[in-house]
């Protein structure tokens, strides 16, 4: 069950702005992978918010309009290039550091979703597994993080159309793979991800 109850529990021992932190895109074979930090307004949290991936489209959109105008929102991103040099692992937890760094204000502990903590993140912070379905805090950065990565892949499928991605988001689905086989590597593509790295590299 999705609620505020780890946030009040922190408030209510005296620490102030709990952010929760969530990524999307570690799997997929194209573009960056992007964080959220969002700080709540205890007295405004929106309704239904839960894991991005259980909502559909249109309700994400629209709590993320919502959570826009009731929270303060940080983001992160790193790029294709800094995936293929520090390992998509090293990136999301830059990517994270970098969406609570990009928040309006400084936030008193960041609950973070998953098994392990970023180093270096900047405050206190817990790690909470499977913390998008069981954190408001982190089921909203995780809606802020997966409409903002789908949007961006909607734009690069603009510009490299045939490979699905406003659809598929660049993860390996077979008309994505059928695609790369096809139309060959974009300079959005993870080189060091296996399905592309094969391609590249099929006749070297």
């Amino acid at each position: 069950m999705t609620d505020f109850t780890r946030e009040q529990s922190l408030i209510d021992t005296g620490t102030s702005r709990i952010a929760g932190i969530d990524e999307v895109g570690r799997g997929p074979l194209a573009g960056p992978v992007v964080a959220a930090a969002v700080i709540l307004d205890p007295a405004r949290i929106p309704e239904g918010l839960r894991d991005s991936k259980k909502l559909t489209p249109r309700r994400r959109d629209a709590l993320f309009d919502t959570i826009r105008e009731t929270a303060a929102i940080g983001l992160g991103q790193c790029s294709v290039a800094e995936i293929d040099r520090l390992n998509i692992l090293q990136a999301t937890f830059e990517a994270m550091r970098r969406a609570l760094a990009a928040l309006p204000v400084p936030p008193g502990h960041a609950l973070v979703d998953g098994n392990r903590l970023p180093p270096a993140l900047g405050c206190d912070a817990t790690a909470l597994i499977g913390g998008d379905d069981i954190s408001c805090s982190i089921a909203a950065a995780s809606i802020i993080a997966k409409v903002t990565r789908d949007r961006l892949m909607g734009d690069l499928a603009r510009q490299f159309p045939g490979y699905g991605w406003q659809t598929n988001a660049g993860y390996g689905t077979a008309e994505h793979l059928a695609a790369l086989a096809r139309l060959g590597v974009t300079p959005h593509h993870r080189v060091s991800f296996r399905p592309v790295h094969n391609i590249l590299y099929q006749d070297k």
